[in-house]
């Protein structure tokens, strides 16, 4: 699980960073907003509403913003009418690519990832093309403590039903069927580790290795879907090199 592991970890610093210059906000309050309006605006009794909330937290969202996002879901204020959609294809190098999207545009955002693709001397597939290729995950990041070794953190995990455990910088990455997420979660809280984050995702089944000129292009392509309003998540299956890591200048 290396290569997610640094993937994941360069999505998360990268996004944080976003966050301070506000470009994550509009992402995040879109998906509060489409939870709320698909399952209400109880995040008690809407699972996937009160994960988009604890993740809008986790990047320092005002809570006046995410209350703001939860009305225009529920109709109480008026807003934009947003849909979700997912697209699928092939970038450069062969890599396979998911790319969730919520828009009020569904024509505009089409051209818009069909240009970005064309660019970048991708292919946008038929839906169905990649996503046997990846599978639904749960991904819990939890934090290194002086307390507890890596091989005890290791089989808690396991004890409480995750399937692997990698290190990545200060933390663990920690995965988990998708639908033992929140179960694997609780365990591991009870038993003293400080969560981070943890959240459902597609996971590449197989990974492509690339050296560092071919792997930097392709990030490059990730970045500009990345940076796209509509775009809430994108999901690739190459491994990063140790060398392209380094060279990521917002890595921080």
């Amino acid at each position: 699980m290396s290569g997610h592991s640094k993937w994941s970890t360069i999505k998360r610093k990268k996004a944080k960073e976003d966050a301070k210059r506000g470009q994550m906000f509009g992402k995040l309050s879109r998906s509060i907003t489409v939870a709320a309006r698909e399952g209400g605006g109880n995040p008690d009794l809407n699972a996937t509403l009160a994960a988009a909330i604890e993740k809008a937290k986790e990047y320092n969202m005002p809570q006046e913003s995410i209350e703001r996002a939860i009305k225009k879901g529920t109709g109480e204020i008026s807003g934009a009418k947003y849909e979700r959609m997912t697209y699928e294809g092939y970038g450069p190098e062969g890599v396979a690519l998911i790319v969730e999207i919520m828009t009020d545009n569904r024509n505009r955002a089409a051209s818009d990832l069909r240009n970005i693709f064309s660019r970048y001397h991708g292919n946008l597939g038929t839906p169905g093309c990649v996503s046997w290729m990846f599978e639904r995950k749960g991904l819990i990041v939890a934090q290194k403590s002086e307390d507890l070794d890596e091989d005890t953190i290791m089989l808690m995990a396991i004890e409480a039903g995750a399937e692997d455990i990698s290190p990545a910088g200060a933390s663990y990455e920690i995965v988990t069927p998708a639908s033992d997420l929140n179960r694997v979660k609780e365990f591991l809280l009870q038993q003293g580790l400080r969560i981070e984050s943890a959240e459902l995702t597609v996971l590449p089944k197989n990974q492509i290795r690339l050296d560092s000129e071919k792997a930097l292009k392709v990030l490059k392509f990730v970045e500009a879907l990345e940076d796209h309003d509509d775009v809430q998540e994108v999901y690739v299956n190459f491994e990063i090199p140790d060398q392209v890591m380094a060279q990521l200048t917002w890595e921080g």
